[in-house]
């Protein structure tokens, strides 16, 4: 996903609603990657013998959203998993308990999944939020990142101007361009290029492909768009040419590329 939350409220409903989206979705796929979940320190689950969830939005199974891994739960640590409940759906669900915490409803296991997910019953999952999830030794964000999901970076000499209302925000002739599986063109632009007035907010966001993103809101004319701009600061080593540049939203300015005035995309964050 892009720089905004994965946990923007009703993201989920959008992204399941996209067109061109749903190509491999939802689907089960081994995968050869050690996984490990931790919660305050101690090991929860550890597996060389996951499978890989992927879905947008809600389906077929209840409290699966966006990618995930499932275990066996033979590779769930005796102990943790405590005050199971099983509900109508078919899906147990319990507290995780370990490291002196007590996460609710942390962890979840469907009994009879639908066609083509059969291959997760009897498989246990965990919340992306309150616990630690390791793919090998390297700590993961947000959800489980999707192989079918394409992150490329490239500097150009495109002249791009970014304006809101008929205000210059933004002219660059060095910017650098991400280009993501099903998203649109991110223009990351050097800051001394950004000529809008801006005010670093206290939103951060979490991207599994990019890291942790810092917001500005932008001062245009007499009023102050929220959360218009972000940044990758220390992005994930995979994409380290973004780090520090700027980047607006597409579907929120009037983005001039080589002097053609490109169309605002519809995305989960129009």
């Amino acid at each position: 996903m892009s720089a905004p939350s994965t946990s923007h409220r009703g993201i989920e409903v959008v992204l399941a609603d996209r067109p061109g989206m749903q190509l491999w979705w939802p689907s089960v796929e081994p995968t050869a990657r050690w996984i490990r979940v931790r919660l305050g320190g101690e090991l929860v689950a550890d597996s060389r013998r996951a499978v890989l969830h992927l879905t947008y939005g809600p389906g077929a199974l209840p409290r699966s959203f966006l990618p995930t891994y499932y275990v066996p739960v033979e590779d769930v640590r005796p102990g943790v998993l405590v005050d199971g409940q099983l509900d109508d759906s078919g899906t147990t669900t319990w507290a995780v308990a370990a490291g002196g915490r007590r996460v609710e409803g942390g962890a979840w296991m469907h009994r009879s999944p639908p066609p083509p997910l059969e291959a997760l019953t009897g498989m246990v999952t965990f919340s992306w939020r309150r616990l630690d999830w390791f793919e090998e030794d390297e700590p993961l964000m947000a959800h489980a990142r999707d192989p079918h999901t394409r992150v490329d970076v490239a500097p150009s000499s495109r002249h791009v101007r970014v304006e809101l209302d008929g205000h210059l925000l933004a002219e660059s002739t060095r910017p650098t361009l991400l280009f993501e599986t099903t998203l649109p063109v991110r223009y990351y632009l050097p800051r001394e290029d950004v000529v809008a007035e801006l005010s670093p907010t206290s939103t951060h966001t979490i991207c599994p492909y990019k890291g942790v993103a810092s917001w500005w809101s932008v001062r245009v004319g007499e009023r102050v768009v929220e959360d218009l701009v972000w940044s990758y600061p220390t992005p994930i080593a995979e994409n380290p040419r973004i780090a520090g540049l700027m980047c607006f939203y597409n579907e929120k300015v009037d983005l001039v590329v080589d002097g053609e005035r490109q169309e605002r995309p519809v995305t989960p964050w129009s």
